[in-house]
């Protein structure tokens, strides 16, 4: 029986081991709630100041991306509206967020068993934010930051209400989003590039903007404000929500 049952916790463990491929830690160190979303794992959850938020990814999850949504009110049944990064009027997302919204981008297991993973401002700034494993390596396996004041120092084309949107977004066609082919940057897309350097500021923005770490082994962490503060053009006071759901 001690050998059917170890066998048993072996066979278990190894099933987990084998299902997921990272654990990734979300956390809120801004002086206001946000609101976190993660697709196509997770959905959402309510982040006050300092909460944290562990989502299991699988293996071979791709196309994956997690954002804060800022000036949020949700109902009992997860039903509301957010400022930033709305997707679709509900707390549990299963779709992408309405732009702005900082992203934090990630496929895992994936080419040469490589998770590739990165910090994107395609759709826009909204929250600071940190993306780093925690367990940094050789290469480009490190942290890496977005944390300027792009709220406060946002051109006025691009401005609006609780962040800064792209340029894709606010004027669309091949230019600014490389839908029909190779482009380059533009100067409005440098004014994001130029405050933060380890994201990506264009569609094709790849070189300097994808980072990668051995899949399989790596955990990450993402966090919100991680130097402790909005940016001063941000109010410190977000709207008061009824959202009881994700506490």
């Amino acid at each position: 029986m001690g050998y059917l049952r170890s066998s048993f916790v072996f066979s278990l463990l190894a099933f987990v081991t084998f299902t997921y491929a990272a654990t990734i830690e979300v956390r809120n160190n801004c002086p206001y709630t946000v609101w976190a979303a993660s697709t196509p794992i997770g959905g959402g959850r309510r982040l006050n100041k300092g909460q944290t938020w562990v989502i299991n990814a699988p293996r071979g999850t791709k196309m994956a991306r997690i954002w804060g949504r800022t000036g949020c009110n949700f109902n009992a049944a997860g039903r509301g509206s957010c400022q930033t990064g709305d997707c679709g009027g509900v707390l549990q997302c299963t779709g992408w967020g309405k732009p702005p919204n900082t992203l934090a981008e990630y496929a895992l297991d994936q080419f040469s068993n490589l998770d590739f993973w990165d910090i994107s401002l395609v759709d826009g700034f909204n929250i600071p934010m940190t993306f780093a494993p925690t367990k940094p390596s050789a290469g480009k396996c490190h942290a890496i930051h977005c944390t300027a004041n792009i709220n406060g120092e946002c051109p006025r084309a691009l401005k609006v209400p609780g962040g800064c949107n792209n340029p894709c977004t606010t004027f669309g066609g091949q230019q600014y989003c490389c839908t029909q082919g190779p482009c380059g940057p533009t100067e409005l897309s440098k004014f994001f590039k130029k405050r933060c350097p380890d994201a990506y500021s264009y569609p094709q923005d790849d070189p300097t903007s994808t980072f990668t770490c051995p899949g399989g082994s790596t955990n990450y962490r993402v966090v919100f404000c991680p130097n402790g503060v909005a940016d001063p053009n941000f109010p410190l006071e977000m709207p008061a929500s009824t959202d009881e759901v994700a506490k």
